[in-house]
């Protein structure tokens, strides 16, 4: 987003005042939330001030963060001050948030305002659970929270602190610490939050280079950058070009002798994404089915409308075709590349140790939907020994993934892709993939927009076991009413209107609702 970086003259906040000077800290777990408060209660105290710190705990997992408050003020007489514990909307200072949505989240509190606060903030996400689980695109949308704090703010700092923080090989706290000195809102020489940091004693380096180099952009103000352009879409801006391994060679060939020239960044995006969960031969099969959906689209007139059927088809299929089963959760887990990425993410350094602990909780239908198809259909079909084999493997697990038993079990199981065209879980998932293309290469020569609206409806299934469970009977809700209203020519708006409900169903949308609503006149 970059920089945006406002600076005012301070007046609530001084050398001397009668009321206390309010600092609330918003940060998430694992953000050091609650060192940068002790940084600040000890660089007031080392400056003779009285000051006092409180949090109230998020709930974890990332659906709210802690809230950290801290008052100071310098001793008045002798007497001592009367501090509150926790931040009164209109009457905070300082606002310092460690996520871009926790400062939208802090200005709808009402705990930043333009008569008196300074809003720091850093402007990179870290995605909630609600916007990881929720089908289709599920992130919330930050223009509100950029428009939000240009108005709600009397003084506003706003950056990447994270990556600044990754980038000189600290912690974000160290970055806003930096930042809170830089932007002028505490009476206090820079050399005092340097002695703060010494006295902490751990990674002393790494955060004296942090802070200081946080504190220098907020120091300097400069005007608010024009935010970046969306990063393009992997394989946008013309198709590939080439493929270093012969087998992609191939594909590639016939990827660009089979579909529109359009369809080429996308339909490359996917069949990489194929042929990385399975093989060679299943890449094979995804463009077999491209190229039948094209010769579809061609005959229904779609090459005077961009060919957009067989553009979504390139996505949703690959989509479709790529589902979470146990064997591909094993094999993400134990990517090389992963481990990499949580220490880079968690800020590693050479001196530590990482061990991650996952929580796991396997049904006996993710274990059935492994085995071979006959095998499975057999086992299910005896209750009494099914049920006693779910209440065995039905329990939570902490899993070590990185321990040497796990490690092992996992990255077996990852590398067991030749049971997959075996198992009844294929099977299921390809008979439905084949049910949902026919219908929409059926409406698509009666209702184009129709036709591309059924191929996004994809997008309601998504995830692994109960998610996926749930995504798939909002999917099959959603296509039975759209064929419902096929004959109405408004047909594509209420499939739009249907899918994106279910998207957000429970969460700003009433399916249940749309329905009755479509069945009252259809």
């Amino acid at each position: 987003m970059g920089d945006n970086i406002l600076k005012l003259p301070l007046a609530a906040a001084g050398a001397m005042t009668e009321r206390p000077i309010s600092v609330a800290i918003v940060a998430m777990g694992g953000q050091g939330g609650g060192v940068l408060s002790g940084w600040i209660v000890q660089l007031a105290e080392n400056a003779g001030w009285v000051a006092q710190s409180t949090s109230v705990p998020g709930v974890a997992q990332r659906t709210g963060a802690t809230i950290y408050y801290v008052e100071m003020m310098p001793p008045a007489g002798g007497r001592a001050p009367i501090l509150a514990q926790m931040p009164t909307p209109g009457d905070v200072d300082i606002v310092l948030a460690s996520e871009f949505m926790e400062a939208g989240r802090s200005i709808l509190r009402g705990i930043v305002t333009p008569e008196r606060t300074t809003l720091i903030a850093s402007d990179h996400r870290s995605l909630a659970i609600s916007e990881k689980s929720a089908p289709g695109e599920g992130i919330a949308d930050s223009g509100a929270v950029i428009d939000a704090i240009g108005v709600a703010a009397r003084q506003r700092i706003v950056f990447d602190m994270d990556e600044l923080a990754t980038r000189n090989g600290s912690v974000i706290s160290s970055a806003m610490f930096g930042a809170l000195a830089g932007s002028g809102a505490l009476p206090f020489e820079r050399g005092a939050y340097h002695a703060v940091i010494r006295q902490d004693g751990k990674g002393v380096a790494a955060s004296l280079k942090t802070f200081d180099a946080a504190f220098e952009r907020a120091a300097n103000p400069v005007l608010p950058a024009v935010e970046a352009a969306a990063p393009a879409m992997p394989g946008a801006g013309g198709g590939p070009s080439s493929a270093a391994d012969p087998r992609a060679a191939r594909l590639l060939s016939l990827l660009r002798t089979s579909l529109p020239e359009g369809a080429w960044p996308m339909a490359w995006a996917g069949l990489r994404k194929v042929v990385d969960y399975q093989d060679e031969r299943y890449g094979d099969e995804y463009l077999e089915i491209l190229t039948r959906l094209h010769e579809v689209d061609r005959q229904a007139g779609g090459r005077t409308r961009g060919y957009d059927f067989t553009l979504a088809a390139a996505k949703y299929v690959a989509n479709a075709m790529t589902y979470d089963d146990v064997i591909r959760v094993a094999d993400l887990k134990t990517r090389p590349g992963r481990r990499s990425r949580i220490e880079r993410e968690v800020g590693v350094g050479p001196q530590q140790v990482l061990t991650t602990t996952e929580f796991m909780h396997p049904r006996m239908e993710e274990i059935a939907g492994l085995l071979p198809m006959g095998f499975a259909r057999w086992l299910k079909r005896r209750n009494a020994l099914y049920a006693w084999l779910d209440r065995r493997v039905n329990k939570g697990r902490r899993v070590r993934t990185y321990s040497p038993v796990w490690f092992l079990a996992l990255h077996t199981l990852g590398g067991m892709r030749w049971l997959r065209r075996r198992s009844l879980r294929h099977a299921e998932e390809m008979a439905h993939r084949d049910t949902w293309l026919d219908c929409a290469c059926d409406l698509v020569r009666k209702d184009y927009a129709l036709g591309v609206e059924v191929l996004k409806c994809r997008r309601l299934i998504k995830g692994y076991s109960d998610t996926h469970a749930r995504g798939l009977s909002k999917f099959d809700t959603v296509v039975a009413e759209i064929r419902r209203l096929a004959h109405r020519d408004d047909a594509a708006d209420w499939a739009r209107r249907l899918r994106e409900t279910a998207i957000k169903d429970g969460e700003g949308g009433d399916l249940d609702g749309l329905i009755r609503t479509i069945r009252s006149f259809c």
